[in-house]
């Protein structure tokens, strides 16, 4: 885990407060808008604007990056319906 994202915190609690509620846990700027982000593009997609993209420019990522968030977020919603729409059981432990 990159010592810069949780300097002084425990790991693990670190994790469980994002978990918990990642708008309170200690995040960087950057971080608090891709997950700002990725909430609402999973949320809400046909809300997104390109407002939503120029808040991830001004937070510091390149297009680059933004693609790449825009993919993994779109991914982990396809594979989540797929399994939903197939019935198939998440083990929650995992």
């Amino acid at each position: 885990m990159d010592s810069e994202i949780c300097a002084g915190q425990d790991p693990d609690e670190w994790v469980a407060a994002i978990k918990t509620d990642w708008r309170t846990a200690e995040l960087r700027d950057v971080e608090g808008a891709i997950l700002e982000y990725a909430t609402k593009l999973t949320k809400d997609p046909g809300a997104m604007r390109e407002a939503d993209v120029l808040a991830l420019r001004a937070a510091g990522l390149s297009d680059t990056a933004i693609h790449d968030v825009a993919q993994v977020v779109a991914l982990f919603n396809y594979y989540n319906r797929i399994a939903d729409g197939l019935g198939i059981a998440i083990d929650p432990t995992v």
